[in-house]
């Protein structure tokens, strides 16, 4: 079996269409659900192209929020559409350049998974808020209510069995509530609780679908990226075959997102 290719964050508006359109719902939502008042110090860890920071700056009104993350072309991308009370930097979610305690609030959207390990970044955003905030999180469930990758995967193991070995579902474990919880707890915040987020994601058609995978913006597409002309034809085909389809071509799909939060001590 061929090596698996790295998974790869660079360019923010290919990344967009792939997953950011959906990610900005998730972000909303969760967002929503983490209330607090006004005028709080947030930190966004793994901010990406900016769609959790830009949630909580339209909602929370912050008196600041600091978007990090290691993709110079994701914060290009943030900052093209940033908020007035946002600035960003390529940082290290495991060695945050902050003094202890100075952030009501760390969040972080679709990261965690792509953390390794994960735990040191995890405590990490606890040593930065204050006693009594919060830490907080939301990761995609691949293993079973991510839509498009599931049929994805599924497609690509039946055409090439050796693909499964990259399925998001099998590679990270942080995709169910469990693995969370205890990553939570391990990192000595308390109060710790996971609840699911459901979105609609409804493509305009096939192709709406299926051109993002050739953007190699992270695994599933990075993988598309090693397949021969071939073997990718066939996946497309496979892919087309197993998806649901409405009356005007629309491809009606739903995410689901598993949401973490807890408090400092």
């Amino acid at each position: 079996m061929a090596e698996r290719p790295s998974d790869v964050w660079a360019e923010g508006h290919a990344y967009e269409r792939y997953m950011g359109r959906w990610s900005r719902r998730v972000a909303e939502v969760f967002v929503a659900r983490l209330g607090g008042r006004n005028g709080l110090r947030w930190l966004d860890v793994g901010c990406g192209t900016g769609a959790l920071t830009r949630a909580v700056a339209a909602r929370c009104r912050p008196r600041a929020v600091v978007g990090l993350d290691r993709s110079p072309g994701f914060l290009s991308a943030a900052r093209a559409d940033a908020p007035a009370t946002a600035r960003f930097a390529v940082a290290d979610a495991s060695a945050l350049p902050f003094r202890d305690a100075v952030f009501d609030a760390a969040v972080s959207g679709l990261a965690l998974n792509f953390l390794e390990p994960p735990g040191p970044a995890v405590a990490e955003a606890a040593r930065v808020v204050r006693p009594g905030g919060l830490v907080a999180a939301y990761v995609w469930d691949y293993a079973e209510g991510m839509g498009l990758l599931r049929h994805f995967w599924d497609a690509a193991a039946s055409v090439d069995p050796a693909a499964s070995a990259w399925d998001e579902g099998r590679r990270f474990p942080l995709c169910r509530p469990g693995p969370l919880r205890a990553l939570w707890s391990g990192a000595g915040l308390v109060d710790v609780s996971v609840a699911s987020i459901e979105v609609p994601t409804v493509f305009n058609g096939f192709a709406d679908l299926w051109e993002p995978f050739l953007s190699g913006q992270g695994p599933a597409p990075g993988y598309v990226a090693t397949l021969a002309p071939a073997a990718r034809d066939r996946l497309r085909t496979r892919l087309a075959a197993t998806l649901p389809t409405g009356p005007d071509g629309s491809v009606p799909l739903a995410a689901r997102a598993w949401a973490v939060r807890g408090r400092r001590p």
